[in-house]
């Protein structure tokens, strides 16, 4: 008897040894699943989320009666509007240069679409941008439309704009913006026609994408009007804790979608406000708000579109096909 009951008691420890490693097991196997479908990438980089901030150069390049805090009661034309021109001027003694303190403080590279008759005022600046490593982005010869031009007319304001940027930084441009995004039916061909890989004046998606140009590809790096300081700070009025919560929440939902899909978030200041003291603070806490997670990197607009171009997994959009043959 004695020795059945021990007999017994082997075969039940036996049957629970291996109910308890299939078990672990299966749980191993749950967990490498897991894993796996967590580490699952949609970036060619492996980035979970890619931030891209655009830093608008236009300081300079500002047309008579441009839009400013006080263009509600507008001059009468020839009168000179002597404070909207020295808020313009901040861009160019002070927001510039504290917006590219904080880049470097934390080695984030921008894109900044620089108006040509701006970088042949401010030199310096333009140089400056340059020389802290960012992507020096074509933004028309002076910042006025070019929806309303012919082909050669939109053409040469085009190439002025990029030669202009080109001669002072010895940065070719690739990346280009229309003022206030109103690009005309022949803005891509034009592009195309000057050898620019991209644009950005394009609201459709949270991710870049392709788009045929005369039969040939063309990378449109979408923009944004949520975290675009000109809309919401001068536009709204928002201050400048509702534009960090703003990001946040962006951040938070494309953060969370960038694990099962190719997820990009646009950031855009312009000199004259995002270089403001309250503004770079509002930055300076989000870029640390980042840091929290993993798999976040900041990229300039080139250097995404230069990734991208070529992934089979970038989508093909031709919604404009009707304008762009």
């Amino acid at each position: 008897m004695k020795y059945l009951k021990h007999s017994v008691l082997l075969i039940t420890t036996a049957v629970l040894m291996a109910s308890c490693h299939e078990k672990n097991k299966k749980g191993a196997s749950e967990k490498l699943a897991e894993t796996h479908s967590l580490s699952k990438k949609y970036w060619p980089n492996g980035a979970q989320l890619v931030i891209s901030v655009s830093m608008q150069f236009e300081t300079g390049g500002q047309p008579e009666g441009a839009e400013s805090p006080f263009s509600g009661t507008p001059l009468p034309k020839g009168q000179p509007d002597l404070p909207a021109e020295s808020w313009y001027r901040y861009g160019a003694n002070e927001g510039i240069y504290r917006m590219l303190d904080l880049w470097k403080k934390y080695d984030i590279k921008v894109t900044s679409h620089v108006v040509g008759s701006a970088a042949e005022k401010y030199p310096e600046i333009a140089k400056a941008i340059a020389a802290g490593g960012h992507e020096i982005a074509a933004h028309g010869i002076t910042w006025e439309n070019q929806w309303n031009k012919n082909y050669a007319d939109e053409l040469r304001f085009v190439k002025d704009g990029a030669d202009a940027v080109e001669k002072i930084t010895g940065q070719k441009a690739v990346g280009y913006n229309s003022n206030w995004l109103r690009r005309s039916p022949n803005t891509l061909k034009v592009l195309q026609e000057l050898g620019f890989l991209y644009h950005i004046d394009d609201l459709s998606r949270d991710e870049p994408f392709i788009t045929k140009v005369s039969g040939k590809n063309f990378v449109v790096m979408p923009y944004t009007l949520r975290n675009n300081d000109i809309v919401n700070i001068e536009g709204k009025n928002w201050s400048p804790d509702q534009f960090l919560s703003q990001l946040k929440f962006e951040f938070d939902r494309l953060y969370e979608e960038g694990a099962s899909k190719r997820r990009m978030m646009s950031i855009s200041f312009h000199d004259r406000i995002g270089g403001t003291p309250a503004m770079v603070h509002a930055m300076e806490e989000f870029i640390k708000y980042t840091k929290e997670k993993q798999g976040v990197v900041f990229m300039r607009k080139d250097d995404i579109a230069k990734m991208i171009v070529n992934d089979p997994k970038t989508p093909i959009d031709n919604s404009e096909e009707k304008y762009n043959n």
